[in-house]
Parts: C-alpha cells; structure tokens; sequence
C-alpha cells in the first residue's frame, strides 16, 4: 500500500537517498552516464539541498511510503510540479502513479486547472500515459501540461 504524504524533517535523510538513486540509476537516458552532468543534476539533492526544498516557502514538498519507507520524492510550486522520482527498487509498482495524482490534487485544491511539468525523457511516457501533453524542449527537458 503506498501513502503519500507532506514531507517532513525525518524525511530528509531517506529523501535525499531516493532523489540521487533515482537520478542515477533511472535517468541514464538524460544524463548518459556523464560523471559531470551526473554531479550537476544531483549536487542538489543532497541532504542539505534537500533541507533547502523544504525551507523553500513557495514549494510543498510530497513523499510516497511504502511498509514505511520513503519510495518516492515530488514537490509542487505555483501550478507546476517540480520534482518527482522513484526509489529504482519501487519503479512500475505503482508508487510514481500515486505522488502524481496527489500532486495533481493539490494543484486543483489550489484552484489551478492547468498544470505544468518539465519531463526528463525517461518519464515522458509515464506522464504522456497519465494524461500529460508534450508541449516540446524546454530548459532541462520536455515542456508538459495537463488540464486538472
């Protein structure tokens, strides 16, 4: 059963594990195995840039559990999702599919209709299976929006 909830500051650590995982091992497409391009996209998502999300006022910051464990990390800010990765070990079990929809909530509880993503080429299909449009290239990926 996953569960999907606002994150916390007991989430930091386990948070920071998934997001680098994830970016590592399931966005070679992206990345390329590239050290330098690795070390860029993932330098963040350490435990302090992780603490710098959640301080980040204008972000919600979203993690999905399963039996307990943090599986899943996405964050929304104004009418966009912003991050969402997966655990490599949760991948196609379901995991990704609810933060989305949570995420997607939120945005409607926000009073926004049209929502906006920026896709890496890894999870374009997902999103496009989720009811996502491909807009086209944009800064760090492919434009996406979808009518919530």
């Amino acid at each position: 059963m996953v569960i999907v909830r606002k994150a916390n500051t007991t989430d930091i650590p386990a948070m920071s594990r998934v997001l680098t995982a994830s970016i590592t091992s399931l966005c070679t497409d992206d990345h390329g195995n590239d050290p330098s391009r690795l070390r860029q996209w993932t330098q963040n998502k350490s435990e302090a840039g992780v603490v710098q999300m959640m301080d980040n006022p204008n972000q919600t910051v979203w993690v999905a559990e399963v039996s307990g464990e943090v599986a899943a990390v996405g964050a929304v800010a104004g009418d966009s999702i912003v991050l969402n990765y997966v655990a490599p070990e949760q991948r196609f079990r379901g995991v990704s599919k609810a933060l989305l929809a949570a995420m997607e909530d939120s945005l409607r509880d926000a009073g926004i209709s049209l929502g906006k993503l920026v896709s890496t080429r890894t999870a374009l299909r997902f999103y496009l299976a989720s009811g996502w449009s491909e807009l086209g290239p944009g800064a760090g990926g492919i434009r996406m929006e979808k009518i919530l």
